[in-house]
């Protein structure tokens, strides 16, 4: 996410298996309720669920920062502190409806001190207010809808900046290193997407003339979409997607001849992209997130390298990609706050509220909105089928 870096510590604990056993395995009693009271006993283990699309078209960019998170949870288990943390995960397959219900389950049923997602801005909408009446305190790795932050929640943070900070910062970078004459536009449809795309377009116009269209989040043929593309020959397309969707789209813009550069968000920041585009079409892509890959930064950075070694030694060789290092910084938040004593929700929330650390991925401080007070932007390009960093979108350019 951001050149600032945090000192990757602990101790990874071997052996840690991310299973359904995992959600089932008990841990002793936890000495709390999602309420914030406390009971006789002290607690022994406190748990964190976790929310997101886990098995869907897009869990590729959820498990990241579930393994990132528990990493950290795995790390901080191994010093032996007085109370241990369990990390509890509920797949959402990214539909809003089934993440309310899994918001309650680890609410009552599982007595959750606080939660790691949802990952999305769509099942955060539905989650947000159900947490707040709870008064349980959640951290999302990569929910960027601006209005997220607009609902008056005290219970609610993320550690990535919002659309209205991506979308001017990606749009400024085009403007600026890529000149574009004529833009295209494009959403689909979602929270999320449309969000990005509103804010690109708002910034893009009166530097380039723009058009725009959307397409349904589940559609697979986008021969609609690309015609448009192809009568208006844009010399930039924006997508505000996801990458199961981006590579697809991309493949079909280029078998139409469509050669403008493309770019989209951090939803599409996958490795996955690529595969769904085709090598030769992806390359040039660019993406924005206020986000740091830790791969695409270990050249750079050594706790970027160190965090994608471990990574991938924990993971069975899997990249660190992205929200990795997101999902390990939100963890760590919670795990702060319980290493200070901090076993009930309001408790932690409180803490929460001042916590003021340097994360792996940026400095982790909140606002008062609950919103990540460092917003950098960061770009990203494929280059020789590979997703590379090009720096702060400040200041970034293109070779």
């Amino acid at each position: 996410m951001r050149p600032k870096t945090a000192r990757l510590g602990g101790v990874l604990a071997a052996g840690v298996a991310l299973s359904l056993a995992l959600a089932a395995c008990g841990g002793g009693d936890t000495g709390t309720t999602a309420e914030g009271g406390d009971t006789a006993a002290a607690p022994t283990t406190l748990k964190i669920g976790f929310i997101g699309d886990l098995t869907g078209d897009n869990a590729a960019i959820v498990i990241p920062p579930r393994n990132g998170a528990q990493l950290a949870i795995d790390e901080y288990n191994a010093t032996n502190p007085k109370v241990k943390v369990e990390l509890i995960p509920y797949d959402s397959k990214a539909d809003p409806s089934t993440a309310a219900n899994l918001a309650k389950t680890a609410i009552q049923k599982d007595k959750v001190v606080g939660i790691i997602g949802p990952a999305f801005s769509g099942e955060s909408q539905q989650v947000q207010p159900i947490l707040e009446e709870a008064k349980v305190p959640s951290i999302s790795a990569s929910a960027t809808r601006t209005a997220l932050a607009d609902a008056g929640a005290k219970y609610w943070h993320r550690v990535v900046a919002n659309d209205d900070v991506q979308g001017p910062a990606a749009a400024e970078f085009v403007a600026r290193a890529v000149t574009p004459k004529k833009a295209f536009v494009i959403d689909d449809k979602s929270p999320y997407g449309q969000g990005l795309a509103q804010a690109v377009t708002t910034a893009l116009k009166g530097k380039s003339e723009v058009q725009s269209d959307s397409f349904e989040a589940t559609a697979t043929d986008f021969s609609s979409t690309v015609n448009k593309v192809a009568a208006f020959n844009p010399d930039f397309i924006f997508f505000g997607g996801y990458y199961a969707q981006a590579g697809p789209l991309i493949k079909q813009l280029r078998d139409k001849g469509v050669k403008a550069r493309v770019m989209s968000g951090d939803g599409s920041l996958h490795s996955n992209l690529i595969e769904g585009a085709g090598t030769e079409q992806a390359e040039g892509t660019l993406l924005s997130c206020p986000c740091k890959i830790a791969y695409a930064w270990a050249e750079a950075d050594e706790n970027s390298k160190k965090f994608t070694e471990t990574f991938k030694t924990k993971f069975s060789g899997q990249l660190p990609e992205i929200y990795a290092t997101e999902g390990y910084d939100a963890a760590t938040a919670f795990l702060k706050a319980i290493g200070e004593g901090k076993v009930t929700t309001e408790d932690i929330n409180t803490y929460l509220t001042s916590v003021d650390f340097a994360g792996l991925g940026k400095p982790i401080k909140f606002t008062e909105k609950g919103e990540v007070a460092d917003t950098s932007v960061y770009i990203y390009q494929v280059k020789g089928g590979q997703i590379v960093s090009v720096g702060d979108a400040k200041d970034a350019n293109l070779s």
